[in-house]
């Protein structure tokens, strides 16, 4: 049986894809040249080390009160878990969207210098972040399905890139991410359609391409570590198969400073091809369209893990009127 086989059947132990204590492909202790060249070929690269443990353990304790209601409104979070341990409070939650609205240690790691180092190389040195994403994926959660990030954040310049840092250990047992290498070569949008599989939570599936999961790799890092990836890559997860625990991770989005943002909801009669979506943080470089100004549109809220069905999705508006006190501060000068 092949690796993703054995995964599913559940037959895999933690870092069955390392050779010992060595990593597979891909992976790099610094952005280098050699990385660079890696994630043009392959669509990703992996950078150990790039927060430290201290960093990680901040992140995690923050977790835990954004899970508890206590850095601000978090649309679809329960408020009276008092009575709860932190293990309980945490289970309830698959994934949180827009943690940085809420957290400003969230709000600070979106530009965090290791990240922004490998950015600026791959993407280029006028960088913005659109979208954060706190997964917290306990034991027995489901996985995500196949797709590509484009598909839900377009990026004119198809520039779009993920910065998904482990929180936790992510191995083949508690669900880490699998990639098929090269697939964002094709620079194409694969169909999705939707997929009602148990393991995987309410996200359509892109199909049709020319893989099979055969051709996927693990992608099995150690806390701390950041996986970088192109938002043309496919990419899954299957579930939290370990017997107890957390797979927890930071997913942060990014993209070029000096492309539009078609996202989300236009002005009335507004040409797409002026369509620029605002709310966005600037970490790197200046931001060409800051004239604009900065708009304050996406709220912190959870995303349905699919346990309960997928019909509860619309609940968790991800608007609110502009100028809401959202409870974290950004920088006011140039760059943003």
């Amino acid at each position: 049986p092949s690796q993703n086989a054995l995964a599913n059947q559940q037959q895999l132990a933690p870092f069955s894809s390392w050779n010992g204590s060595q990593p597979p492909a891909g992976y790099f202790c610094k952005m280098t040249a050699e990385a660079g060249h890696f994630y043009q070929d392959h669509g990703f690269l992996v950078l150990l080390e790039a927060a430290s443990q201290v960093e990680v353990d901040a992140l995690n304790a923050e977790a835990t009160q954004i899970c508890r209601g206590r850095r601000g409104v978090v649309r679809g979070i329960a408020t009276d878990t008092e009575s709860e341990t932190d293990l309980e409070v945490m289970r309830r939650y698959l994934c949180i969207h827009y943690p940085h609205k809420v957290s400003q240690v969230m709000l600070e790691t979106i530009a965090h210098p290791v990240a922004v180092e490998v950015l600026t190389q791959v993407i280029g040195p006028n960088v913005k972040c659109m979208q954060s994403m706190l997964f917290i994926k306990a034991s027995g959660k489901p996985g995500q399905a196949w797709h590509q990030d484009e598909d839900f954040i377009p990026t004119r310049d198809r520039s779009l890139t993920g910065a998904w840092m482990a929180l936790d250990d992510a191995t083949v047992q508690n669900g880490c991410l699998w990639v098929i290498p090269g697939s964002h070569k094709h620079g194409v949008l694969w169909p999705m359609v939707v997929q009602n599989e148990a393991r995987f939570d309410c996200t359509n599936e892109s199909q049709f391409f020319p893989y099979s999961d055969d051709d996927a790799v693990a992608v099995e890092v150690p806390a701390g570590s950041i996986v970088f990836f192109n938002g043309y890559l496919l990419h899954r997860s299957l579930p939290n198969f370990a017997p107890t625990g957390f797979r927890r991770s930071l997913v942060n989005h990014y993209m070029s400073a000096e492309s539009l943002l078609p996202w989300h909801s236009f002005e009335a009669g507004q040409s797409i091809a002026v369509a620029d979506y605002r709310d966005v943080v600037m970490v790197a470089g200046y931001d060409p369209y800051g004239w604009k100004g900065i708009e304050n549109i996406a709220v912190s809220h959870i995303r349905p893990s699919g346990e309960g069905g997928c019909g509860d999705a619309q609940k968790h508006n991800v608007e609110q009127p502009l100028g809401e006190n959202i409870g974290v501060t950004i920088d006011d000068d140039d760059n943003h």
